[in-house]
Parts: C-alpha cells; structure tokens; sequence
C-alpha cells in the first residue's frame, strides 16, 4: 500500500503531469498526419526526455505511443490514408463508412474501443509482469540467452513481408550490433580505424534514421495527400454503447489478440490489428458486408492495436526484450534514467511500476475528451502542408541525434540508417527486425559468452535445463518454419503444373 500511495504522488508532481498533457497533444498531431508513424512520434520524443525526470519520461513515451495509435484513424477515416501503419488494417472500412454518412460512428469507434484496448492491455500487465518476474528470478544467463533468440526467431515469424527478408533484416541488425569494442573480449570490431566507432553503435540515432529519416525521404517522392473538405462533425459517442453491446465478443476477442500479440516480441500493434480484422472477418455473422462500411472489423482492430501497446512491455520491463520498436525505445529511456530492464525492477523499484500503470491507464481516460477535440479539430491539422511539416521532423531528428552523443558522428549515423531505411522498405526488408537485431545482439552475445564461460565450454547446460530446454526447442521451431513455409511452397509449386498436365 505505501509503494501505491508513493506511485500516485509520483504520477501527482507537477512535471509528470504536465508531460503527459503535453505528449498526449503531440502523440494526437503526428498521428493524425499521414504518414508520420507513432514509433517515429516517440524516436523524436527521445532527446526531450534527457531533462525530465525518469517517471516524466516514461510518461512523455506511454502517451505520446497511445494517441498516436488512436489519431491515425482519423485521416484514414476521412482521406482513406492511414497515419500510422496500425490503421492501415481497417482504413477502407472506416473509410467506407464515411462515404456513407457515418464518419461520426467510424471516429467515434476508433476513440471508444482504442480507449478500452488500452486500459484492458494495461490490466494484462499489471496481472502478468508481476506473476512473470517471480519466475524470472529463477533465469539464468542460459535461459536469457534462448529467451533473446526466441524474440529475435519471432520478430521474423510475425513480419508481413517474405520470412527470408526478415531473416535478413535480423542479421544486418545483429551485424550492427557487434561494432565496437563493448564485447565480452574489449575487442575493437568493425571499427575501420574510426574512433567515433569504438563506442559501437548507440540504438537511438539507428531507430530516428530508419523510422523519421526515411520518413521524410518516402514524402519527397509520394504526392500531397487531398485537402480535407471542412465540414461540422456531430455527436462523437453517440452510438458507441450499442455498439458496445452488439459486437462485446469482437470486442473482447480484440483484446485478448492485441495481448497476445503485443507479448511477442517485435510484433507490435500494426500486426494486432492486421490479424485482429482479418479474424473478425473470419467469425462474423455476415461477413459479406464487410468493406462497405460495417463497424463490426473497426471495433475488433481498434481495440486489439491499443491492447497490444501496454502489453508489449511485458517482455520489456521483465527481460529488456522489446515487444515493439516503441518499447525499443522506451528500453533505451529507461536505461538512460537508471531504471534497468529486469525481474529485479519489481522489488527494488515497486513505486515506479506502479507510477507506470496508472499513467496507462490516465492516458487512455484523458484519450476520449482530447479525442474528441482532435477529431473536431481535423480539418485543420490534416491541411498542415507537407513542406513545412518535413523539414521541422529533419531538423528534430538531427537535434535529437546531437544530443544523445553530443557530436556530429551520431547526426551523420542518424543520416545513414536514415538512406538504409529508405531502401529497405523501398525492397520489401521489415526495418522493424533490423531494429530488433541492433537492441537485442549485444544482449544475446553477452547471455551466449557469459554461459559458455560458466559451462566451461559446455553446450549441454543449454539444453539440460527444463526452462532453458524448452526455450530452446521454441527457438529452433520459428527458426526453422520460414525454411519448412518456403519448401511447402515449392513442392507446391511443382505438383501445380503437373496436376494440369494430367488433367
């Protein structure tokens, strides 16, 4: 009870609440402009929290990741232009809607059920994470180990593009991660003589280059979206409890997969709602009328892409393993404000933990009336011209790079993963298993080194342990279904003509 009573006056200081004011503002406008993705509404977050205080900071990441989730749905909705990559699953639909009147309804599903997604999500983790840290303090270098490369196998399991590409990704991010001498051995490696390089790669200028940076390169060579028409929006939540009340088990159903999927990590909140609308499709009662305007698909994704934000720090909190690249970044905060990843995070600092679930749940309360004047609010943020929204995101990153190593290297890094970005979602490569590979190998090399030392050289402790054997057969099995999905395909692919020769 004491650590609550701290956790509230904690959320209760000035600063906190102020942030979380002030990035729930920010989180809402970045959003709502196509294009601009709610992990790069946080990359740019990032300098900002280096003069906060560590709650402050979380807090600015919670929110700001929480309403731009949300406020993407809005020039879906009204342009048929999703703006972030979670809204892209059901933006036809709600677009749909809107051509039928009802962009009211549409918009109001998509505040009402982001807004129980998120609280429901935040539930899971206040329920999860304590039951998973006591267990956790049982692992060891050998389970951690299989856990990071169980996260890492997943990240290409869940990716929307070919698994081999994933795969790819992966390992050019694990490449990263081995520059500089911050190895088991102090060994320099690929250095090239460079002493910018010796410190290795930091995370934060390689997450602003490949998510804002190629961002900005993407809406040089894409055309101005429409202006949006100004027109007076109704009642917002004028339909949202029968719609409660009609669709409560795609509702619930929502939830429960956002959970899911936000645990695994590197799926995020896009592959929530992705699933989530194709499942509801898949058990609806009349799924004929799905794409013409039928608010069934929005209340399932809508409430499933918020749930899998709050419960993506699950294995971020207890094992620094991101469930999204938001909570690769919000691992990076932490470790800047000395609250280190890990089951030990519970005991020793229960009143932050508890400071953090409230701000969950208070940013999805102050969700529906901040909301509710975005969406009034729309027609004129989403004619904020292109021109002059870019150049100001550029300009951020290159301050926000600056500032997290404090010389121009970290600009021209943010620059280069900027370019690498570009070209690889220009050639199908998920940058989402990239930024995984880079937060995550110095970890699996640490794990790896750190048993072998302890085994002596020993193998067998990897595998003879109950947690650590089963991790491991985990591991080995997404390891090798990208492999047994592509030999089906071919084999498949050859039966094909063969059976129409004989027919």
């Amino acid at each position: 009870m004491h650590d609550m009573i701290q956790a509230f006056a904690l959320v209760a200081a000035p600063d906190v609440l102020l942030a979380i004011l002030a990035s729930a503002i920010y989180g809402l406008v970045v959003g709502s402009l196509p294009g601009l993705s709610a992990t790069m509404a946080t990359a740019l977050l990032v300098p900002v929290t280096f003069w906060l205080s560590p709650i402050a900071a979380i807090a600015t990441i919670i929110t700001a990741s929480a309403m731009a989730i949300f406020s993407g749905d809005i020039p879906g909705c009204l342009l048929r232009i999703p703006g972030t990559p979670a809204s892209a699953a059901y933006t036809d639909e709600a677009y749909a809607m809107t051509r039928k009147g009802q962009a009211e309804m549409a918009l109001g599903a998509g505040l009402w059920f982001s807004a129980i997604g998120g609280i429901v999500g935040t539930l899971s983790l206040v329920l999860m994470a304590p039951l998973l840290a006591e267990m956790a303090l049982s692992f060891s270098t050998f389970e951690y180990f299989w856990l990071a490369f169980l996260g890492l196998m997943c990240a290409t399991l869940v990716a929307r593009s070919s698994p081999i590409k994933a795969i790819a990704s992966m390992l050019l991010g694990l490449l990263v991660s081995c520059i500089g001498m911050e190895n088991p051995a102090g060994t320099p490696r690929f250095t090239f003589g460079l002493t910018d390089l010796l410190g290795g790669i930091e995370p934060i200028p390689a997450l602003v280059g490949v998510f804002a940076v190629s961002e900005v390169m993407r809406a040089m060579i894409t055309p101005e979206p429409p202006p949006l028409p100004r027109r007076k929006f109704g009642s917002i939540l004028a339909n949202q409890w029968m719609l409660t009340k009609k669709y409560q088990w795609p509702m619930w159903r929502g939830n429960i997969i956002g959970i899911i999927i936000g645990v695994l990590p590197g799926a995020g909140a896009d592959m929530a709602a992705w699933v989530s609308y194709a499942m509801s499709k898949r058990f609806s009662k009349e799924p004929e009328k799905f794409g013409t305007g039928h608010p069934e698909g929005l209340v399932e994704a809508g409430a499933s892409n918020n749930a899998s934000l709050a419960s993506g720090w699950v294995p971020s909190l207890l094992f620094g393993i991101p469930g999204d690249t938001i909570t690769a970044i919000a691992i990076g905060v932490l470790y800047m404000k000395g609250l280190n990843p890990g089951p030990t995070l519970f005991t020793e600092r229960a009143s932050s933990m508890y400071a953090l679930y409230i701000i969950f749940i208070l940013a999805n309360i102050i969700m529906i009336p901040l909301g509710i004047l975005m969406i009034r609010l729309a027609s004129t943020v989403l004619r904020a011209p292109r021109a002059a929204v870019m150049p100001v995101i550029l300009v951020l990153c290159a301050v926000g790079a600056f500032a997290t190593g404090n010389n121009l290297f970290s600009v021209l890094l943010v620059g280069v993963f900027g370019c690498l970005g570009f070209v690889m979602e220009r050639n199908g490569y998920p940058v989402a298993a990239l930024v995984l590979g880079i937060v995550m190998g110095t970890m699996v090399e640490q794990n790896f080194i750190t048993s072998l030392i302890k085994s002596d050289g020993d193998l067998l402790p990897f595998f003879e342990r109950p947690v650590s054997g089963v991790l491991a057969a985990m591991t080995f099995g997404a390891l090798l279904w990208p492999a047994g999905v592509w030999v089906w395909n071919r084999m498949q692919g050859r039966r094909l003509p063969a059976g129409k020769t004989a027919g």
